[in-house]
């Protein structure tokens, strides 16, 4: 892995702000190979180098992944002033993590937490159509067509959905399995067969199986075969 200064090591790993990491160092509170370093923009290699700040030695990976059991009520987003996020609930406090891709508010289950953006963009970008699957509760029974209906193109206005795959669970509950991913596209395609939404959950994304240890609220990191598997998905 190539250098970089050191303030940018440390306050990606969450111990404090730019500046704040800056004061650190000027204070002697970060060593590199057993040296006291007190400019940072000193360079050094994370993957080889051994990095101790106020004492401790610190765990640098270049590229994270966790798996979020996102709760309803938390915002998809990396901050907002006034509502809770998904990224109040990972414990990493590293500054450069985000979610890839969306949940709507009300909409709970897997939601994929990185700092790889160009692992993100693959998968998320429209030319790679990678399956997302949900769990669905209507308020009324779902049509015995629904299947069919789903595994045509749906005209729903402003877009033109790809053929889903649509297994029941029951009378008012099924799994949807769609390649985009556009605005609320989910709950209006079970409104094009007259259904309303209650209750959505995302259980798959890619190759990723929503983890059934995790309450709504609680992550963790990707085990090797789930990150693999991650990144070979085209």
């Amino acid at each position: 892995m190539a250098k970089e200064r050191l303030d940018k090591i440390v306050s990606e790993i969450g111990l404090g702000t730019r500046s704040q990491v800056k004061a650190l160092i000027k204070n002697g509170q970060v060593r590199v190979n057993g040296e006291t370093v007190r400019r940072p923009e000193e360079k050094a290699d994370p993957a080889a180098d051994t990095i101790e700040a106020c004492g401790s030695v610190i765990s640098y990976e270049p590229f994270v992944y966790y798996m979020l059991n996102k709760p309803a009520g938390v915002l998809s987003a990396t901050r907002d002033k006034r509502e809770k996020t998904v990224m109040d609930l990972v414990p990493d406090r590293r500054k450069d993590l985000f979610p890839a891709g969306r949940l709507d508010a009300d909409t709970e289950g897997l939601l994929l937490i990185t700092n790889d953006g160009e692992l993100a963009h693959r998968l998320l970008s429209p030319r790679h159509h990678v399956d997302k699957t949900y769990y669905v509760e209507t308020d009324s029974p779902i049509p015995a067509d629904a299947g069919e209906r789903f595994a045509d193109p749906m005209d729903l206005g402003d877009f033109t959905t790809m053929p889903a795959v649509y297994e029941s669970a029951g009378s008012h509950s099924g799994y949807l399995t769609i390649r985009e991913g556009k605005f609320h596209q989910v709950k209006r395609m079970f409104q094009a067969v007259g259904c309303v939404v209650v209750f959505l959950k995302r259980v798959r994304f890619g190759p990723l199986e929503l983890d059934e240890a995790l309450k709504p609220g609680m992550c963790r990191a990707l085990t090797a075969e789930e990150t693999a598997a991650l990144k070979a998905c085209r």
